[in-house]
């Protein structure tokens, strides 16, 4: 799980201080989980206050993305246009759209619209309706930190229950949070949302979650939403990490798109909302880094 370090060597976080001064007590009340069966993170999951502040960095331009968009999306809009305003303000800005060529996906953002879950692939055939809801996701490279985060965006005049999915999906995060401090289980957030996400008359995705991030775009742990209280890897201070539960108003199932391999669909039709948050968990809670 970690590095052999001794007393009295510098510590593995790069403080410059012993070891015994810095992180010893933490590593080993961490090991104490371990032994009694539960998932912990190593040392390299665990961001240092450099770390956490070059992720600030690369959420700057993360948010101020997304920022844009809210400003200029509207109806007759293609998706293409909203990939393009991603591209304009990361390139401005100084960034790397972390999306574009990652595993193969074609473009600099995912625009994910109605019964479309997520990873939809922005084109100029795909033009916004009256009455869409579509959620923008996304993410960044800056100076060798990685940022992600998405909202959803209600085009036009929307239908009320439509409105209230993207809201749920809202608050289940907040709900989430809640539950979000040093020495609980990712289960322990999991469960918050799933139990107020089926309160509301929702499901939310199984084989879609959140992740760690920071130095890599997708880091362990993988995040789900549908796990149990006490369960999944231990939150400690450092650890970075997303929330963003899909959340569909029918069934949970999904179908992923066999012409491009990308795109996610609700398999019922029905329309799906997600918001995404990157946070660090610190010694009192939490801190959201890009939203």
């Amino acid at each position: 799980m970690f590095n052999k370090i001794g007393r009295n060597d510098p510590c593995w976080c790069g403080s410059g201080k012993k070891y015994k001064q810095c992180h010893l007590a933490f590593d080993d009340k961490i090991a104490g989980y371990k032994r009694a069966g539960h998932i912990v993170p190593s040392h390299k999951l665990i961001k240092t206050p450099e770390d956490i502040e070059g992720i600030k960095r690369s959420a700057a331009i993360n948010m101020a993305c997304l920022d844009a968009v809210g400003k200029e999306i509207k109806v007759g809009m293609s998706t293409q246009e909203i990939d393009d305003i991603v591209v304009r303000v990361t390139k401005e800005m100084g960034g790397i759209a972390a999306p574009l060529n990652f595993e193969g996906y074609p473009r600099s953002v995912c625009t994910s619209i109605n019964d479309v879950v997520c990873h939809g692939i922005p084109s100029e055939e795909e033009i916004l309706e009256d009455g869409d809801i579509i959620n923008v996701d996304c993410s960044t490279l800056f100076e060798g930190y990685f940022s992600d985060s998405s909202r959803m965006f209600c085009v036009g005049d929307v239908d009320p229950g439509w409105k209230n999915l993207v809201d749920v999906a809202k608050k289940s995060i907040e709900v989430g949070l809640e539950q979000v401090k040093p020495f609980k289980f990712l289960g322990d957030m999991s469960q918050a949302i799933n139990d107020f996400v089926e309160s509301n008359g929702y499901t939310v995705v199984r084989e879609i979650g959140g992740h760690g991030i920071g130095k890599e775009f997708h880091e362990d742990p993988f995040v789900s939403y549908v796990a149990k209280a006490g369960t999944e890897m231990l939150m400690v201070p450092g650890l970075c990490f997303t929330i963003e539960p899909m959340i569909n108003m029918g069934a949970c199932d999904v179908l992923l798109d066999a012409d491009d391999d990308w795109t996610v669909f609700t398999e019922d039709g029905s329309p799906s909302a997600q918001w995404e948050v990157q946070l660090v968990v610190t010694e009192e809670g939490y801190e959201l880094l890009s939203w």
